[in-house]
């Protein structure tokens, strides 16, 4: 089995509201993202990719396109979090991004890959295919996701 990975960053906020401790509060994070794709290596002379499983550029730019521009700078909220979620609605364009679930690095990841996975697909005939996540939320704490 052969893996790429390509790394990307973005700022996000959000909250965990019945958190025991502080990140209750309203706080954001440098999240990083590490995208790991499986597929065969393209052999297609001539082809720009040939040699490749994918163009890092090609990973980084739908990885933008589908996620880390729609998440970057955003507050993510929970849609049961009403107060918050009104709050956030009660200042003009404000970029929000509510999901179904509390945002926490382990559901944020579970959310990331599900919409990642649709996205790398195989589109080149070559088994190309999300195999891992990983979201850090802090250099030192992270969720992980290995497709079986």
């Amino acid at each position: 089995m052969l893996t790429i990975t390509r790394k990307l960053e973005f700022d996000a906020g959000h909250r965990i509201p019945d958190h025991k401790s502080q990140c209750r509060n309203l706080h954001g994070h440098r999240y990083t993202l590490e995208i790991t794709l499986q597929g065969a290596v393209i052999d297609a002379d001539g082809n720009s990719d040939n040699g490749m499983i994918m163009d890092f550029s090609d990973v980084k730019a739908l990885a933008k396109q589908h996620l880390v521009d729609v998440w970057d700078h955003a507050f993510l909220v929970y849609d049961k979090d009403e107060k918050v979620r009104d709050f956030l609605a009660s200042l003009p364009g404000h970029k929000t991004v509510v999901i179904d679930r509390i945002p926490t690095v382990e559901n944020l990841a579970q959310v990331a890959f599900g919409i990642l996975k649709t996205v790398f697909t195989d589109r080149y005939g070559t088994g190309l295919r999300l195999h891992k996540l990983v979201l850090h939320e802090t250099p030192n704490c992270w969720a992980e996701i290995v497709d079986a």
